[in-house]
Protein backbone atom coordinates (compact mmCIF):
# COMPACT_ATOMS: atom_id res chain seq x y z
CA UNK A 1 0.00 0.00 0.00
CA UNK A 2 2.92 2.52 0.82
CA UNK A 3 4.00 2.10 -2.75
CA UNK A 4 0.59 2.52 -4.38
CA UNK A 5 0.17 5.96 -2.06
CA UNK A 6 3.72 7.34 -3.15
CA UNK A 7 3.12 7.17 -6.97
CA UNK A 8 -0.62 8.27 -6.30
CA UNK A 9 1.17 11.44 -4.19
CA UNK A 10 3.88 11.74 -7.19
CA UNK A 11 0.97 12.02 -9.66
CA UNK A 12 -1.10 13.91 -7.76
CA UNK A 13 2.22 16.80 -7.05
CA UNK A 14 2.90 16.29 -10.88
CA UNK A 15 -1.26 17.29 -11.54
CA UNK A 16 -1.37 20.18 -9.16
CA UNK A 17 2.49 21.77 -10.30
CA UNK A 18 2.70 21.60 -13.83
CA UNK A 19 -0.32 21.52 -14.95
CA UNK A 20 -0.78 25.10 -17.13
CA UNK A 21 -3.46 26.89 -15.16
CA UNK A 22 -4.37 30.15 -13.92
CA UNK A 23 -2.48 30.22 -11.45
CA UNK A 24 1.49 28.52 -13.27
CA UNK A 25 1.51 32.00 -15.61
CA UNK A 26 0.35 34.36 -12.50
CA UNK A 27 3.10 32.70 -10.59
CA UNK A 28 5.96 32.58 -13.23
CA UNK A 29 4.83 36.36 -13.79
CA UNK A 30 5.02 37.46 -10.27
CA UNK A 31 8.17 35.57 -10.02
CA UNK A 32 10.09 37.67 -12.80
CA UNK A 33 8.32 41.24 -11.41
CA UNK A 34 8.65 41.24 -8.25
CA UNK A 35 10.63 38.19 -6.99
CA UNK A 36 10.89 35.55 -5.07
CA UNK A 37 8.88 36.63 -1.67
CA UNK A 38 6.18 38.33 -3.87
CA UNK A 39 6.21 34.81 -5.87
CA UNK A 40 6.18 32.82 -2.91
CA UNK A 41 3.11 34.62 -1.19
CA UNK A 42 0.89 34.14 -4.32
CA UNK A 43 2.32 30.31 -4.35
CA UNK A 44 0.89 30.09 -0.66
CA UNK A 45 -2.27 31.59 -1.20
CA UNK A 46 -2.44 28.71 -4.63
CA UNK A 47 -1.06 26.06 -2.07
CA UNK A 48 -3.25 27.46 1.00
CA UNK A 49 -6.95 27.13 -1.23
CA UNK A 50 -5.65 23.63 -2.11
CA UNK A 51 -5.63 22.56 1.18
CA UNK A 52 -9.17 24.12 1.86
CA UNK A 53 -10.76 22.26 -1.02
CA UNK A 54 -8.87 19.03 0.01
CA UNK A 55 -10.30 18.67 3.59
CA UNK A 56 -13.37 20.27 2.22
CA UNK A 57 -14.00 17.44 -0.29
CA UNK A 58 -12.48 14.65 2.06
CA UNK A 59 -15.37 16.33 4.59
CA UNK A 60 -17.58 15.14 1.68
CA UNK A 61 -16.95 12.15 0.27
CA UNK A 62 -16.06 11.00 4.29
CA UNK A 63 -19.62 11.86 4.69
CA UNK A 64 -21.02 10.60 1.25
CA UNK A 65 -21.85 13.92 0.08
CA UNK A 66 -19.57 13.65 -2.98
CA UNK A 67 -22.36 14.42 -5.45
CA UNK A 68 -23.37 17.99 -4.15
CA UNK A 69 -19.94 19.12 -6.46
CA UNK A 70 -20.69 16.55 -9.09
CA UNK A 71 -24.38 18.33 -9.86
CA UNK A 72 -25.10 20.06 -13.24
CA UNK A 73 -26.18 23.74 -11.11
CA UNK A 74 -23.07 23.52 -8.96
CA UNK A 75 -20.51 22.96 -12.07
CA UNK A 76 -22.33 25.63 -14.05
CA UNK A 77 -22.44 28.42 -10.96
CA UNK A 78 -18.25 27.74 -10.20
CA UNK A 79 -17.76 28.38 -14.38
CA UNK A 80 -19.79 31.37 -14.09
CA UNK A 81 -17.84 33.14 -11.22
CA UNK A 82 -14.53 31.60 -11.87
CA UNK A 83 -14.57 32.67 -15.50
CA UNK A 84 -15.82 36.18 -14.59
CA UNK A 85 -12.65 36.19 -11.97
CA UNK A 86 -10.54 35.09 -14.64
CA UNK A 87 -11.36 37.53 -17.27
CA UNK A 88 -10.97 40.69 -14.38
CA UNK A 89 -7.58 39.76 -13.33
CA UNK A 90 -6.66 39.04 -16.90
CA UNK A 91 -7.51 42.53 -17.91
CA UNK A 92 -5.88 44.06 -15.22
CA UNK A 93 -2.30 42.77 -16.94
CA UNK A 94 -3.27 44.69 -19.65
CA UNK A 95 -2.90 47.86 -17.80
CA UNK A 96 0.56 47.02 -15.62
CA UNK A 97 3.61 48.70 -16.81
CA UNK A 98 7.22 47.73 -16.27
CA UNK A 99 9.75 50.35 -15.59
CA UNK A 100 13.72 50.41 -16.63
CA UNK A 101 17.02 52.08 -15.87
CA UNK A 102 20.44 51.76 -17.40
CA UNK A 103 18.74 49.04 -19.72
CA UNK A 104 18.17 46.78 -16.65
CA UNK A 105 14.59 45.92 -15.20
CA UNK A 106 14.09 47.43 -11.97
CA UNK A 107 11.01 45.77 -9.95
CA UNK A 108 7.79 46.91 -9.66
CA UNK A 109 6.37 48.06 -6.03
CA UNK A 110 6.08 44.68 -4.53
CA UNK A 111 1.76 44.39 -3.70
CA UNK A 112 1.20 43.74 -0.16
CA UNK A 113 2.17 39.85 1.12
CA UNK A 114 -2.09 39.79 2.24
CA UNK A 115 -2.78 40.98 -1.34
CA UNK A 116 -0.74 38.65 -2.95
CA UNK A 117 -1.69 35.70 -1.21
CA UNK A 118 -5.41 36.51 -1.36
CA UNK A 119 -4.93 36.81 -5.39
CA UNK A 120 -3.36 33.24 -5.17
CA UNK A 121 -6.11 32.06 -3.12
CA UNK A 122 -8.96 32.90 -5.82
CA UNK A 123 -6.86 32.14 -8.62
CA UNK A 124 -7.06 28.93 -7.77
CA UNK A 125 -10.16 28.59 -5.89
CA UNK A 126 -12.27 29.58 -8.77
CA UNK A 127 -10.79 27.06 -11.19
CA UNK A 128 -13.56 24.72 -11.55
CA UNK A 129 -10.89 21.99 -12.77
CA UNK A 130 -8.93 22.43 -9.54
CA UNK A 131 -12.49 21.23 -7.98
CA UNK A 132 -12.34 18.21 -10.09
CA UNK A 133 -9.41 17.12 -9.69
CA UNK A 134 -9.38 17.13 -6.38
CA UNK A 135 -12.66 15.57 -5.94
CA UNK A 136 -10.91 12.55 -8.50
CA UNK A 137 -7.64 12.96 -6.45
CA UNK A 138 -9.67 12.59 -2.56
CA UNK A 139 -11.89 9.53 -4.22
CA UNK A 140 -9.08 7.47 -5.21
CA UNK A 141 -6.77 8.14 -2.33
CA UNK A 142 -10.12 7.66 -0.08
CA UNK A 143 -10.12 4.30 -1.11
CA UNK A 144 -6.62 3.25 -0.77
CA UNK A 145 -6.95 4.89 2.91
CA UNK A 146 -10.50 2.94 3.29
CA UNK A 147 -11.59 6.76 3.78
CA UNK A 148 -10.15 7.02 7.12
CA UNK A 149 -10.41 10.76 7.57
CA UNK A 150 -7.44 11.29 9.93
CA UNK A 151 -5.12 9.28 7.18
CA UNK A 152 -6.50 11.32 3.73
CA UNK A 153 -6.01 14.60 6.01
CA UNK A 154 -2.61 13.51 7.01
CA UNK A 155 -1.66 12.18 3.35
CA UNK A 156 -2.60 15.34 1.88
CA UNK A 157 -0.87 17.53 4.21
CA UNK A 158 2.56 15.79 3.10
CA UNK A 159 1.43 15.87 -0.37
CA UNK A 160 0.67 20.25 -0.39
CA UNK A 161 3.68 20.26 1.31
CA UNK A 162 5.61 18.83 -1.54
CA UNK A 163 3.22 21.51 -4.13
CA UNK A 164 4.47 24.04 -2.19
CA UNK A 165 8.53 23.23 -2.32
CA UNK A 166 7.91 22.76 -6.06
CA UNK A 167 5.97 26.18 -6.52
CA UNK A 168 8.74 28.14 -4.72
CA UNK A 169 11.07 26.19 -6.78
CA UNK A 170 9.28 27.65 -9.79
CA UNK A 171 9.10 31.25 -8.40
CA UNK A 172 12.85 31.06 -7.63
CA UNK A 173 14.01 30.25 -11.28
CA UNK A 174 11.30 32.84 -12.74
CA UNK A 175 13.31 35.26 -10.64
CA UNK A 176 16.63 34.66 -11.95
CA UNK A 177 15.89 34.91 -15.12
CA UNK A 178 14.19 38.42 -14.99
CA UNK A 179 17.75 39.79 -15.32
CA UNK A 180 18.16 39.04 -19.10
CA UNK A 181 14.76 40.51 -19.60
CA UNK A 182 13.73 43.71 -21.71
CA UNK A 183 11.34 46.27 -20.77
CA UNK A 184 9.64 44.85 -23.88
CA UNK A 185 9.63 41.52 -23.08
CA UNK A 186 8.39 42.66 -19.38
CA UNK A 187 5.00 43.63 -21.23
CA UNK A 188 4.55 41.05 -23.08
CA UNK A 189 4.68 38.86 -20.55
CA UNK A 190 2.45 41.08 -18.61
CA UNK A 191 0.13 40.54 -22.18
CA UNK A 192 0.45 36.61 -22.57
CA UNK A 193 -0.47 35.82 -18.48
CA UNK A 194 -3.39 38.12 -19.18
CA UNK A 195 -4.62 36.77 -22.53
CA UNK A 196 -3.94 33.25 -21.16
CA UNK A 197 -6.10 34.26 -17.62
CA UNK A 198 -8.90 35.62 -20.36
CA UNK A 199 -9.02 32.27 -22.27
CA UNK A 200 -9.29 30.13 -19.38
CA UNK A 201 -12.10 32.31 -18.44
CA UNK A 202 -14.09 32.55 -21.59
CA UNK A 203 -13.78 28.96 -22.12
CA UNK A 204 -14.93 27.80 -18.93
CA UNK A 205 -18.19 30.54 -19.23
CA UNK A 206 -18.04 29.03 -22.99
CA UNK A 207 -17.92 25.12 -21.95
CA UNK A 208 -20.80 25.44 -19.36
CA UNK A 209 -22.89 27.51 -20.86
CA UNK A 210 -23.06 27.47 -24.64
CA UNK A 211 -21.23 24.23 -25.58
CA UNK A 212 -24.36 21.78 -25.25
Amino acid sequence: MILNLLYQGLIIVLLLTFSFGPAFFALINIGIKSGYKAGSMLALGVVLSDLLLCIGICILVYFGSENLLQSEKAQNISALIGGIILILFGAAYFFKKSAATNSTIEIEKVPSRIRLIVKGFLLNLFNPSVWFLWLANVATIGKTLSYSLPKMVIFFLITLGAVLGIELGKVYLAEKIKHYLTPRMMHITNYVTGAALIIFGIVLIYQHYFAH
